[in-house]
Parts: structure tokens; C-alpha cells; sequence
């Protein structure tokens, strides 16, 4: 996937702050800028774009990986084995390198809101000026391109083939992981026979019973589903870097009178969003049509979270679809419609798909029955 026209928006942007370099730390912003992220951070490591090149410092043990998949100008590396202990063992010493180059009244951008405060501190004691380049490109991110969509509609594909697999096994008697496991399984497989050289990863979680779907984000573990139980089951597919998320709210036996009735109000709030939502109308406004359904049957209460969220290269992003956005909404972004409702005692309901907006409304890229008599297994 090509990144130089997001380069080249970022260096527009630098250029009219008078910022001469910028160090990213991000993992989600260097992959969005180079299409290039480790598996583990653990080890720092560093986007660096200047007005004419980009360099990425990378440790000893991701110089292949960095040097096969970053789309940068040069890679720096530093190391933790003795054997190359003369060629640098701190990241620090080859951002240093890289800003000798300028006069001390040079300004530096940083992603203030995910780089550290020790090096942020560290570039300031070298005297000089930060600037904040974090919130242009989490800006940037709102709108996705024509290859963004592609890959989220195709982890939608796949996101709808494992919640299928996953709920067509569901029963009493089997733990949560089980329940989880026949959808991942599934996905495996029409990943590794279908998409030749793809990445993927992904988020699944099935909270159940009164007590664990009132907590919106637990994940899954052996508690064994049983007659009487609601369960939400959760999945994110991430596919080359890209995500989409399906969610439903499940019934084990038959739910009582106060439970159909809060997940109906659950389904409608959910339906009148994902009708409403396109390009032009508020984030506000979005949530405010939800969250008028949940609050006219006295429940706002315990919708306790926002409406829904912007999603793509991470799991939750932002432009957010709260009561307090006043953003106008644009062809190309892309959301989950989430809304929730927990009571103690009763349970959790929350349903979420995926949309892109698109010139004429949006595009619905998850799919699974949402009515109350698909969702009851025995």
C-alpha cells in the first residue's frame, strides 16, 4: 500500500508549522505512515520524517523485517548483543545523529499524546522547540483511501464468515474460549487458503452471564455458558493492518420478559443510528438519535459508553461518535454502531457492526441476523 501522499500531506503540514523534523512514535502512526509495525514495542522504535527523507531506528532483531517492509529512506539500528555494541546499543544515540544536523532554534515535531514524557524531556534539554505533530495525523486518519477501504471491507468478509461459524456452535456446556475457538478456526482456515502472504490478527472476547456482560470489555475465559445466560460475543478481524468488527448479543435458552425488552431497546437504538449515519450529519447528532431511543424508556443510565467509534488500522480511533462531537461527518470514514446497555443483575446488550460512509449514506460491511429469535440458542 503506498504512504507517500500521507508523507506528503504530513511534510505540507510540517512545513506550515515551521517544523523541520518529526519523531513518531505511534506504532498505528508509523504503520499508517511506512506500512511497517513489530510485533513487540517492548524495544523502541522510531519514525523520523524530514523535509527531504524518512528514517526509521529500528533494535538489532527487526533490521530484516524493518528493512524488507518500511517504506523509508534508510534504516538506523541499534543494538543489544556485544558483537555490535561499537555500532550503538541506545536508540536515543541515532535520534541524536539525526538532529545534530540542526540549530538548536530548529522546531521538532513529536506525537505528544503517545511518546513519552522522557523523550520528549530528552529533546527539549537539546534545546529544542517541540510541537505537537500527533493530532495532524491522527486527523489524517479520519478519512480512509480507496486501499483502506478495500482491506476493511475484505477483514468485514472475514469477520462475518467467523461470527457465523462461531454462533452456529453455540450451546450450553462448552466454555467461553470454546465458543471462540470453532470462529477463529474457521477464519484460519479461509486465511490461509484464500489470502496468499496476509497478516492477520484479531480481538474476540464472550463474556457471559449477568455478572461478566455488565463489564463492556473482559475477555473470554473457561466459564462454561449455561442455560439462562446472555452472552455478547465480540470480534475484530485485523487483516494486512485493517480491521472490522461484528458483535451481537446471544441468549442461552430463553431470556426473560425484562431482558427482551432491554435488548429490543438495545436493537432499535442500534437500527435508528445505522439509518441515520452519513456524511454531513454530526457525531453528535448520531449518538443523540441512539441515545434518544435508550432514555426515553428510562435506560440512559447504563448506556454507559459512547455510540460508536471510528475503526481501521486500531481497534478503536478516532473521530468518536459521542454526545459532546460536533464533527461533521465525511464520505470515507469509517465507524462501528455500538450502542450498550448494562444492568447489574440483568445482563449486557450491545450490538456492533461496521459501516463505511459513502457519498450516499454508508455501506454496511458486517452482516448477521440482529432480531431477538436468531440470537436464542439452546
Amino acid at each position: 500500500m503506498r504512504t507517500d501522499h500521507r508523507l506528503a500531506a504530513l511534510r505540507e503540514f510540517m512545513k506550515a508549522e515551521g517544523i523541520k523534523v518529526s519523531v513518531v512514535m505511534n506504532p498505528d502512526h508509523q504503520f499508517y505512515l511506512t506500512g511497517f509495525k513489530a510485533l513487540i514495542y517492548s524495544r523502541p522504535i522510531v519514525l523520523i520524517v524530514e523535509e527531504d527523507q524518512t528514517r526509521m531506528i529500528v533494535p538489532g532483531l527487526e533490521e530484516i523485517h524493518a528493512k524488507v517492509v518500511a517504506l523509508v529512506d534508510e534504516i538506523l539500528v541499534y543494538y543489544e548483543h556485544p558483537e555490535m555494541a561499537d555500532k550503538g546499543t541506545d536508540f536515543r544515540e541515532k535520534i541524536l545523529k539525526v538532529l545534530s544536523v540542526y540549530t538548536n532554534d530548529a522546531k521538532v515535531g513529536i506525537d505528544l499524546s503517545f511518546a513519552a514524557a522522557e523523550l520528549t524531556n530528552f529533546i527539549r534539554n537539546l534545546d529544542f522547540e517541540v510541537s505537537d505533530v500527533g493530532r495532524k495525523i491522527v486527523n489524517m486518519r479520519y478519512v480512509k483511501d480507496d486501499a483502506e477501504i478495500n482491506r476493511i471491507e475484505e477483514a468485514g468478509r472475514l469477520v462475518n464468515l467467523a461470527v457465523s461459524a462461531t454462533l452456529a456452535a453455540c450451546r450450553a456446556g462448552i466454555t467461553e474460549i470454546e465458543f471462540d475457538s470453532v470462529g477463529t478456526a474457521a477464519l484460519f482456515s479461509e486465511t490461509a487458503n484464500n489470502y496468499p502472504k496476509a497478516t492477520l490478527d484479531m480481538l474476540v472476547m464472550s463474556p457471559s452471564g449477568t455478572e461478566r456482560t455488565v463489564m463492556p470489555h473482559v475477555f473470554s475465559n473457561t466459564r462454561i455458558l449455561q442455560k439462562g445466560d446472555v452472552v455478547i460475543h465480540t470480534r475484530q478481524v485485523v487483516l494486512n493492518g485493517y480491521r472490522a468488527e461484528l458483535e451481537r448479543t446471544i441468549f442461552i435458552g430463553e431470556p426473560n420478559k425484562q431482558q427482551r425488552k432491554t435488548f429490543e431497546v438495545m436493537r432499535l437504538a442500534q437500527e435508528v443510528a445505522m439509518e441515520f449515519i452519513q456524511p454531513g450529519v454530526t457525531a453528535r447528532q448520531v449518538d443523540k438519535i441512539a441515545r434518544d431511543v435508550i432514555q426515553k424508556e428510562g435506560l440512559g443510565e447504563y448506556a454507559i459508553h459512547r455510540v460508536g467509534h471510528g475503526i481501521g488500522v486500531s481497534a478503536h480511533e478516532e473521530p468518536y461518535l459521542r454526545f459532546d462531537n460536533d464533527l461533521v461527518l465525511e464520505e470515507g470514514m469509517v465507524y462501528t454502531i455500538e450502542p450498550g446497555i448494562y444492568i447489574p443483575g440483568l445482563g449486557g446488550f450491545r450490538h456492533s457492526d461496521t459501516v463505511v460512509l459513502t457519498a450516499n449514506g454508508h455501506k454496511l460491511i458486517t452482516e448477521y441476523p440482529r432480531d431477538l429469535d436468531s440470537l436464542v440458542f439452546e
